[in-house]
């Protein structure tokens, strides 16, 4: 197994600077991605401004069932990531190694839900397009709520693909034994940004699933 003086690059003067390193560089990354989810975070609010009517009856063509089980499987993911984090601190490989397969599995399960709805979205005729319908006076505001949809959502399982690969790679990792008590830097780092995606659909689910009455 890895000690504490082979994982060292040779830039840095110990462990610990290489550590307080790492979670900078992840933290100033993650500051970079709230700015990005920030622009589409900024025109969902001057648009549901604008047309709060039509985003309300718009709200009410998605799934809140299958985003609220969404929702309870990433909540778990950022448990079992937490979990594999912990164990790695007190030398438990094999279940680091259980808790990120978990974890993957559950990103994997949060992923085919969403392409449900995608399926739904497709054959109610609501991707916006030629081929988009929407009953009522507010077709063309509806047809901006779904553009908005389809982006966050999408820029979002982006991500989401990402970081399973991401804890994939970190997963063959921990199964080599990579990870010790006091070294588990990339482990800790990959939760930080699993955490980070799991927070952005925090945020989605009420502002597009959750906003006015659903009656």
């Amino acid at each position: 197994m890895a000690d504490s003086h082979t994982i060292v690059a040779h830039q840095f003067e110990d462990a610990t600077q290489q550590h307080e390193s790492s979670m900078l560089g992840m933290w100033i990354f993650l500051a970079t991605e709230i700015m990005f989810f920030g622009g589409l975070f900024a025109a969902y609010t001057v648009y549901r401004a604008m047309h709060p009517a039509a985003f309300e009856a718009a709200s009410r063509h998605l799934d809140i069932v299958l985003g609220a089980i969404n929702t309870g499987v990433l909540l778990t993911s950022s448990l079992t990531m937490a979990l594999a984090v912990r164990c790695a601190q007190i030398g438990k490989r094999w279940n680091v190694v259980v808790f990120l397969t978990v974890t993957m599995l559950l990103g994997i399960a949060f992923l085919c839900i969403k392409g449900l709805e995608y399926h739904q979205k497709y054959t109610g005729h609501l991707v916006p397009g030629a081929s988009f319908s929407f009953a009522g006076p507010h077709s063309r505001e509806a047809e901006m709520f779904f553009y908005l949809y389809f982006a966050m959502t999408g820029l979002h399982a982006i991500h989401m693909i990402v970081g399973i690969g991401v804890v994939g790679v970190i997963t063959i990792l921990a199964a080599r034994g990579r990870f010790t008590p006091t070294y588990y830097t990339p482990l800790e780092v990959t939760g930080l940004y699993w955490h980070f995606v799991d927070i952005v659909w925090i945020f989605l689910f009420p502002l597009l699933y959750l906003i006015g009455s659903r009656g």
